[in-house]
Protein backbone atom coordinates (compact mmCIF):
# COMPACT_ATOMS: atom_id res chain seq x y z
CA UNK A 1 0.00 0.00 0.00
CA UNK A 2 1.26 3.33 -0.96
CA UNK A 3 1.29 6.15 1.70
CA UNK A 4 -0.21 9.54 0.92
CA UNK A 5 2.37 12.19 0.23
CA UNK A 6 2.96 14.71 3.02
CA UNK A 7 1.25 18.14 2.73
CA UNK A 8 3.36 21.20 3.09
CA UNK A 9 2.27 24.67 4.37
CA UNK A 10 0.83 26.03 7.55
CA UNK A 11 -1.46 23.81 9.53
CA UNK A 12 -5.13 24.35 8.94
CA UNK A 13 -6.96 26.58 11.32
CA UNK A 14 -9.11 24.95 13.93
CA UNK A 15 -12.54 26.21 13.02
CA UNK A 16 -14.33 24.15 15.55
CA UNK A 17 -16.57 21.29 14.92
CA UNK A 18 -17.32 20.63 11.42
CA UNK A 19 -20.38 22.35 10.04
CA UNK A 20 -20.58 25.07 12.83
CA UNK A 21 -19.94 28.62 11.52
CA UNK A 22 -17.51 30.79 13.43
CA UNK A 23 -17.92 34.58 13.79
CA UNK A 24 -15.05 36.61 12.49
CA UNK A 25 -13.02 38.55 15.10
CA UNK A 26 -14.40 42.00 16.02
CA UNK A 27 -12.50 44.94 14.60
CA UNK A 28 -10.59 47.09 17.15
CA UNK A 29 -12.36 50.41 17.87
CA UNK A 30 -10.14 53.48 17.25
CA UNK A 31 -11.52 55.23 20.39
CA UNK A 32 -13.12 58.67 20.76
CA UNK A 33 -11.65 61.57 18.76
CA UNK A 34 -9.53 64.15 20.59
CA UNK A 35 -11.65 67.03 21.97
CA UNK A 36 -11.71 70.26 19.98
CA UNK A 37 -13.26 73.63 20.97
CA UNK A 38 -16.64 73.92 19.38
CA UNK A 39 -18.38 77.07 18.18
CA UNK A 40 -21.16 76.58 20.69
CA UNK A 41 -18.68 76.55 23.58
CA UNK A 42 -17.04 79.78 22.28
CA UNK A 43 -20.43 81.40 22.00
CA UNK A 44 -21.11 80.36 25.61
CA UNK A 45 -17.93 82.06 26.81
CA UNK A 46 -18.82 85.25 24.95
CA UNK A 47 -22.32 85.23 26.39
CA UNK A 48 -20.98 84.96 29.96
CA UNK A 49 -18.48 87.78 29.37
CA UNK A 50 -21.19 89.95 27.81
CA UNK A 51 -23.55 89.43 30.72
CA UNK A 52 -20.80 90.27 33.21
CA UNK A 53 -19.92 93.46 31.31
CA UNK A 54 -23.58 94.43 31.16
CA UNK A 55 -23.93 93.94 34.92
CA UNK A 56 -20.88 96.14 35.58
CA UNK A 57 -22.19 98.92 33.32
CA UNK A 58 -25.61 98.72 34.98
CA UNK A 59 -24.03 98.91 38.45
CA UNK A 60 -22.04 102.00 37.43
CA UNK A 61 -25.16 103.68 36.04
CA UNK A 62 -27.10 102.91 39.21
CA UNK A 63 -24.23 104.33 41.31
CA UNK A 64 -24.19 107.52 39.22
CA UNK A 65 -27.94 107.93 39.54
CA UNK A 66 -27.78 107.38 43.30
CA UNK A 67 -24.92 109.86 43.67
CA UNK A 68 -26.61 112.45 41.45
CA UNK A 69 -30.20 112.18 42.57
CA UNK A 70 -30.36 110.41 45.92
CA UNK A 71 -27.31 110.61 48.23
CA UNK A 72 -24.04 112.49 47.86
CA UNK A 73 -21.04 113.02 50.12
CA UNK A 74 -19.90 116.49 51.21
CA UNK A 75 -17.11 117.72 53.47
CA UNK A 76 -17.11 120.65 55.90
CA UNK A 77 -14.04 122.85 55.33
CA UNK A 78 -14.83 125.71 57.75
CA UNK A 79 -16.06 126.28 61.30
CA UNK A 80 -19.18 128.29 60.38
CA UNK A 81 -21.45 125.54 61.75
CA UNK A 82 -19.35 124.79 64.81
CA UNK A 83 -21.50 123.52 67.61
CA UNK A 84 -23.37 121.29 65.17
CA UNK A 85 -20.80 120.46 62.48
CA UNK A 86 -17.01 120.66 62.70
CA UNK A 87 -14.39 121.42 60.08
CA UNK A 88 -13.26 117.98 58.99
CA UNK A 89 -16.69 116.36 59.08
CA UNK A 90 -17.78 114.35 56.03
CA UNK A 91 -21.54 114.18 55.49
CA UNK A 92 -23.99 112.07 53.56
CA UNK A 93 -26.66 114.36 52.13
CA UNK A 94 -30.16 113.34 51.08
CA UNK A 95 -30.58 115.07 47.71
CA UNK A 96 -33.87 113.45 46.75
CA UNK A 97 -35.88 114.99 49.57
CA UNK A 98 -36.14 118.46 47.97
CA UNK A 99 -36.22 117.26 44.35
CA UNK A 100 -32.83 116.49 42.79
CA UNK A 101 -31.84 117.67 39.34
CA UNK A 102 -30.78 115.02 36.81
CA UNK A 103 -27.67 116.31 34.97
CA UNK A 104 -27.80 116.32 31.20
CA UNK A 105 -31.57 115.78 31.02
CA UNK A 106 -32.73 119.16 32.36
CA UNK A 107 -35.16 117.34 34.59
CA UNK A 108 -35.89 117.60 38.31
CA UNK A 109 -37.30 114.78 40.37
CA UNK A 110 -40.46 115.55 42.37
CA UNK A 111 -39.73 116.83 45.87
CA UNK A 112 -40.73 114.60 48.78
CA UNK A 113 -40.77 117.54 51.22
CA UNK A 114 -40.27 121.29 51.41
CA UNK A 115 -37.51 123.01 53.42
CA UNK A 116 -38.52 123.48 57.04
CA UNK A 117 -37.57 126.33 59.31
CA UNK A 118 -34.85 125.29 61.76
CA UNK A 119 -33.33 122.42 59.75
CA UNK A 120 -29.81 122.25 58.28
CA UNK A 121 -29.64 122.41 54.48
CA UNK A 122 -27.08 122.21 51.67
CA UNK A 123 -27.42 124.88 48.97
CA UNK A 124 -25.66 126.98 46.33
CA UNK A 125 -25.28 130.56 47.60
CA UNK A 126 -26.24 133.43 45.26
CA UNK A 127 -22.74 134.93 45.17
CA UNK A 128 -20.96 131.57 44.55
CA UNK A 129 -23.49 129.36 42.70
CA UNK A 130 -20.87 126.72 41.85
CA UNK A 131 -20.11 125.99 45.52
CA UNK A 132 -22.04 124.13 48.20
CA UNK A 133 -22.72 125.71 51.58
CA UNK A 134 -24.17 124.15 54.72
CA UNK A 135 -26.22 126.42 57.01
CA UNK A 136 -29.35 126.40 59.14
CA UNK A 137 -32.59 127.58 57.58
CA UNK A 138 -33.96 130.42 59.72
CA UNK A 139 -36.52 132.29 57.63
CA UNK A 140 -39.19 131.19 55.12
CA UNK A 141 -40.99 133.36 52.55
CA UNK A 142 -43.14 135.95 54.35
CA UNK A 143 -41.23 135.79 57.66
CA UNK A 144 -40.02 138.94 59.37
CA UNK A 145 -36.53 138.50 60.87
CA UNK A 146 -34.36 140.67 63.09
CA UNK A 147 -31.43 140.32 65.47
CA UNK A 148 -30.89 142.34 68.63
CA UNK A 149 -27.64 141.85 70.56
CA UNK A 150 -27.20 138.33 69.12
CA UNK A 151 -30.82 137.35 69.91
CA UNK A 152 -32.84 136.25 66.88
CA UNK A 153 -36.41 137.54 66.52
CA UNK A 154 -38.93 135.78 64.26
CA UNK A 155 -42.10 137.75 63.54
CA UNK A 156 -41.37 139.86 66.61
CA UNK A 157 -40.83 136.91 69.00
CA UNK A 158 -37.43 135.81 70.30
CA UNK A 159 -36.39 132.38 69.06
CA UNK A 160 -34.84 129.84 71.43
CA UNK A 161 -31.73 128.52 69.66
CA UNK A 162 -29.88 125.84 71.64
CA UNK A 163 -27.73 125.11 68.56
CA UNK A 164 -26.37 128.68 68.24
CA UNK A 165 -22.75 129.19 69.30
CA UNK A 166 -21.15 132.54 70.15
CA UNK A 167 -17.40 133.01 70.42
CA UNK A 168 -17.28 136.84 70.59
CA UNK A 169 -19.47 137.63 73.58
CA UNK A 170 -18.57 141.30 74.00
CA UNK A 171 -17.97 142.61 70.46
CA UNK A 172 -19.86 143.30 67.26
CA UNK A 173 -18.78 143.80 63.65
CA UNK A 174 -19.89 146.02 60.77
CA UNK A 175 -19.65 144.77 57.19
CA UNK A 176 -20.31 147.02 54.16
CA UNK A 177 -21.86 144.11 52.28
CA UNK A 178 -24.86 144.15 54.60
CA UNK A 179 -26.34 147.20 52.90
CA UNK A 180 -28.28 144.93 50.53
CA UNK A 181 -30.77 144.56 53.39
CA UNK A 182 -32.17 148.05 52.80
CA UNK A 183 -34.40 146.81 49.95
CA UNK A 184 -36.12 144.29 52.24
CA UNK A 185 -36.63 146.35 55.40
CA UNK A 186 -39.99 146.30 57.15
CA UNK A 187 -42.03 149.46 56.66
CA UNK A 188 -41.37 150.58 60.21
CA UNK A 189 -37.66 151.17 59.49
CA UNK A 190 -36.29 154.29 57.78
CA UNK A 191 -33.76 153.19 55.13
CA UNK A 192 -31.66 156.35 55.50
CA UNK A 193 -30.96 155.63 59.16
CA UNK A 194 -30.38 151.91 58.81
CA UNK A 195 -26.94 150.73 60.01
CA UNK A 196 -26.84 146.92 60.16
CA UNK A 197 -24.13 144.97 61.96
CA UNK A 198 -23.35 141.33 62.60
CA UNK A 199 -25.36 141.19 65.83
CA UNK A 200 -27.96 143.90 65.15
CA UNK A 201 -29.99 144.05 61.95
CA UNK A 202 -33.53 144.03 60.55
CA UNK A 203 -36.38 143.65 60.72
CA UNK A 204 -36.27 142.17 57.21
CA UNK A 205 -39.18 140.65 55.29
CA UNK A 206 -38.24 137.45 53.46
CA UNK A 207 -39.54 137.74 49.86
CA UNK A 208 -41.48 135.11 47.94
CA UNK A 209 -39.15 132.33 46.80
CA UNK A 210 -36.41 133.42 49.22
CA UNK A 211 -34.93 131.63 52.24
CA UNK A 212 -32.76 133.14 55.00
CA UNK A 213 -29.92 131.03 56.42
CA UNK A 214 -27.46 131.48 59.29
CA UNK A 215 -24.44 129.53 60.48
CA UNK A 216 -24.69 128.07 63.97
CA UNK A 217 -21.32 129.67 64.78
CA UNK A 218 -22.95 133.10 64.65
CA UNK A 219 -19.83 135.18 65.24
CA UNK A 220 -17.80 133.42 62.53
CA UNK A 221 -20.17 132.61 59.68
CA UNK A 222 -20.60 134.00 56.18
CA UNK A 223 -24.34 133.69 55.63
CA UNK A 224 -27.51 135.49 54.53
CA UNK A 225 -26.67 138.49 56.68
CA UNK A 226 -23.93 139.36 54.18
CA UNK A 227 -25.01 138.07 50.75
CA UNK A 228 -28.79 137.74 50.89
CA UNK A 229 -31.49 135.15 50.39
CA UNK A 230 -31.19 131.64 48.98
CA UNK A 231 -33.53 130.71 46.13
CA UNK A 232 -35.66 127.58 46.38
CA UNK A 233 -34.04 126.13 43.23
CA UNK A 234 -30.61 126.45 44.88
CA UNK A 235 -31.45 124.24 47.87
CA UNK A 236 -29.80 120.88 47.12
CA UNK A 237 -30.45 118.60 50.05
CA UNK A 238 -30.66 117.79 53.71
CA UNK A 239 -27.53 116.55 55.56
CA UNK A 240 -28.25 113.18 57.08
CA UNK A 241 -25.28 111.65 58.89
CA UNK A 242 -21.56 112.13 59.63
CA UNK A 243 -19.84 109.15 58.00
CA UNK A 244 -16.26 110.26 58.73
CA UNK A 245 -14.53 112.99 60.72
CA UNK A 246 -10.93 113.96 61.43
CA UNK A 247 -9.03 116.93 62.78
CA UNK A 248 -7.53 119.43 60.33
CA UNK A 249 -3.90 120.53 60.51
CA UNK A 250 -2.71 124.10 61.02
CA UNK A 251 -2.94 124.79 57.27
CA UNK A 252 -6.54 123.64 57.08
CA UNK A 253 -5.82 120.28 55.42
CA UNK A 254 -7.68 117.09 56.27
CA UNK A 255 -5.65 114.47 58.14
CA UNK A 256 -7.08 111.32 56.66
CA UNK A 257 -6.74 108.25 58.89
CA UNK A 258 -5.05 110.43 61.49
CA UNK A 259 -6.67 112.29 64.37
CA UNK A 260 -9.96 110.55 63.59
CA UNK A 261 -12.93 111.72 65.66
CA UNK A 262 -14.38 108.27 66.24
CA UNK A 263 -17.16 109.52 68.50
CA UNK A 264 -18.62 111.69 65.71
CA UNK A 265 -18.88 108.94 63.11
CA UNK A 266 -22.52 107.94 62.72
CA UNK A 267 -23.92 111.10 64.32
CA UNK A 268 -27.19 112.31 62.83
CA UNK A 269 -27.43 115.99 61.99
CA UNK A 270 -30.10 118.05 63.74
Amino acid sequence: MTADPPEFGPPPLDDGPRGVPVDPPSPVSPGPPSPRPSRSRTRGYLRVVGEAARSVVLAILVLLVVRTAVVEAFKIPTSSMEGTLLAGDFLLVNKAVFGAEIPGLRMTLPAMAEPTRGEVIVFNPPHEPSKHYVKRLIGLPGDTLAMRDKRLLLNGVEVREPYAHHSDLNGDAVHPGMQWQVRFLAQSVRPGRYRPSRDNWGPLVVPEGGFFVLGDNRDNSEDSRYWGFVERESIRGRPWIVYYSSEMDEEGRFQFLREVRWTRIGDRIQ
